[in-house]
């Protein structure tokens, strides 16, 4: 039975991943760091084992690792899927506001994936998946950092793929566009109702439909597949 980590997966679209692969048969360690209500229920039903981790604090992903190398003979796969948003105006944002979206979803991408390397160049085998965006593509007004966090996480994508293909492991990207998660509680009806509108497929994407690209890209019918940046938007970047 392979074991993945997916990080995030208290709600949304980390939750779906890692509900998903569980119901694949993966072993799923699942990680949150404020959302807890209703863990307990996922856990039961989809035997998800869910340990607390800010992905932000180095610290905090060494002993999330430490305990991995104690509890688990392998780790097979990581998917990247703690994430924060922020949209608004450059010029409104604070300092606080700046560092927790770098700190967040660029630095806790990277420190999980280091952690996560160390395991699998011993392994010579493994898959990483990190959760982009549409905007790491392409930019987008008013969530300027937000966009530049994921572009860098496109770009820490290819190169690591490069660096880590030799021992045998994959690293990609997959990249949702407009998904119908608690992150678009900011928009009204009319507002989701337009974005539907400009997509080409004529529908808001579903936390599923990311979910079934990762577990994807994840098996081995994607085993000659490394290095790529995948998007999930109903062409809405077209």
């Amino acid at each position: 039975m392979k074991t993945v980590l997916v990080t995030g997966a208290s709600r949304g679209i980390g939750r779906q991943i890692a509900v998903t692969l569980a119901e694949k048969g993966y072993t799923v360690i699942g990680t949150y760091n404020s959302t807890e209500k209703g863990l307990d229920i996922i856990s039961k039903l989809h035997d998800i084992i869910y340990i607390k981790c800010n992905v932000a604090d180095y610290s905090d992903v060494s002993a999330l690792f430490a305990h991995i190398r104690d509890s688990f003979k392998n780790l097979d796969a990581v998917v990247n899927c703690a994430g924060v948003s922020w949209v608004g105006l450059l010029q409104d944002m604070s300092e606080e506001d700046i560092a927790k979206l770098v700190s967040v979803n660029l630095s806790g991408t990277i420190y999980i994936c280091q952690q996560a390397a160390d395991i699998m160049v011993k392994q010579h085998s493994g898959s990483i998946v990190n959760i982009s965006s549409i905007w790491g593509n392409n930019g987008a007004s008013c969530e300027a950092v937000y966009s530049a966090t994921k572009g860098g996480i496109n770009a820490f994508t290819k190169a690591l793929a490069q660096e880590l293909a030799p021992s045998g492991i994959r690293v990609n990207a997959v990249c949702p566009g407009v998904i119908k998660t608690d992150m678009l509680n900011c928009f009204s009806e009319q507002d989701l109702q337009s974005l539907a509108d400009e997509t080409p497929l004529g529908r808001l994407g579903t936390t599923q439909d990311v979910a079934d690209m990762v577990e994807f890209v994840l098996s081995e019918k994607a085993s000659f597949v490394t290095g790529q940046i995948i998007t999930v938007d109903g062409g809405f970047a077209l």
